[in-house]
């Protein structure tokens, strides 16, 4: 019987903790999304990039997401056996938290697992590229990747450009651009334009072909207007400096062994993730128990409480060590402590006196 219910345990956590996962990644994508579309709309991002920036995201969404999905899945889970009087039932039958912690702490300790390398090694990556896909921006004016029939930045905030249509190759066809020179407006419009690399790498050429340049003092009448077959105009890129690794944003080996607070603090954070999916499947279990004629989300209103608490208290404990107003091997770890007592209790409360936390399973 037991192998059974372990099973049946593992099977409904395990497939609710899919669709929470899920559901929520997709919450949390649909709002960055649209944030990325206007940032590519804004040539703060390649349109190229779009869908890379956020395989990155969806990266570090999952570092948080999965321990608090298995956190309501377990009480989604359980709450339902709770509901439908099967929980009392299989206590009837002399069944103890043992039994239930059996099929989640497996689960769990695989979770624990895959978010500790998401949260050790593969967001921090992610977070590096998505800045070095942002500074790389700042650098880049590839005319084949523009939008035929809207105005851009020409690299500089004194010029705009405009380009009727636009080929694979970046030829632009029926060109306007305008651009300040001192007291003076330059207007250039020409049939077809291309860019050119100059000798210095920070510097870029839009080569004109067949067209009228104007200039002149905006409000006067005296302007200068010349006709060109070839006409030639440089721009600068915007001056881009290295990207600062920021501690989140660090490998792994960087926190190891150093005297940084605040690296330490970036350490223990890390490590926090993994350990909290373990603390929170403990408390899981006791906050699941609800009554037969509870609604179903009845008792997730204290769940998402609990974690806030749980998050809130470590993020401030992260700040607490980066301060150095706590010692680094008292840490974060209190909180952690903290919670598994709380859980304790609750199952002690729950389940009987001390001698009945002495689980037992069939």
């Amino acid at each position: 019987m037991s192998s059974i219910l372990s099973r049946y345990i593992l099977r409904e956590t395990a497939q609710t903790w899919l669709v929470v996962t899920v559901v929520l990644l997709l919450i949390l994508l649909t709002n960055t999304f649209a944030q990325v579309l206007g940032d590519a709309a804004s040539d703060k991002l390649p349109k190229d990039a779009v869908f890379h920036v956020m395989a990155l995201t969806s990266l570090q969404y999952l570092t948080i997401l999965i321990p608090i999905a298995l956190f309501l899945s377990i009480m989604l889970a359980l709450g339902r056996l709770y509901r439908d009087s099967e929980m009392s039932a299989l206590m009837a039958c002399g069944i103890g938290p043992a039994a239930l912690y059996r099929p989640l702490s497996l689960l769990a300790v695989v979770l624990a697992l895959i978010v500790g390398w998401l949260a050790l090694d593969v967001s921090p990556g992610a977070i590096y590229k998505i800045q070095l896909i942002a500074e790389e921006t700042k650098k880049r004016l590839d005319l084949r990747v523009l939008e035929a029939g809207r105005f851009i930045n020409l690299g500089q905030a004194d010029a705009v450009m405009y380009a009727e249509t636009i080929t694979e190759e970046g030829v632009l066809g029926n060109v306007f651009v305008q651009r300040a020179d001192g007291a003076d407006v330059e207007v250039i419009v020409a049939s077809r334009a291309w860019q050119v690399q100059s000798e210095d790498a920070n510097v870029k050429i839009l080569t004109f072909a067949d067209g009228r340049r104007y200039k002149g003092e905006p409000g006067q009448p005296e302007f200068e207007i010349v006709s060109f077959e070839e006409h030639g105009i440089p721009y600068a890129l915007p001056d881009t400096r290295p990207v600062e690794m920021k501690p989140e944003s660090r490998p792994l080996l960087d926190l190891l062994g150093t005297d940084d607070p605040e690296l330490k603090a970036e350490f223990q954070w890390r490590l926090s993730v993994p350990l909290a999916t373990l603390v929170l499947t403990v408390i899981a279990v006791p906050l699941s128990r609800s009554q037969p004629r509870q609604g179903r989300y009845g008792g997730l209103a204290a769940g998402v409480l609990v974690y806030i608490i749980y998050v809130d208290l470590l993020a401030a404990g992260k700040v607490w060590v980066e301060r150095e107003q706590v010692p680094p091997l008292l840490g974060v770890w209190w909180v952690h402590a903290l919670f598994l007592l709380v859980g304790g209790i609750l199952l002690a409360r729950q389940f009987g006196y001390m001698n009945r936390l002495i689980f037992r399973s069939r």
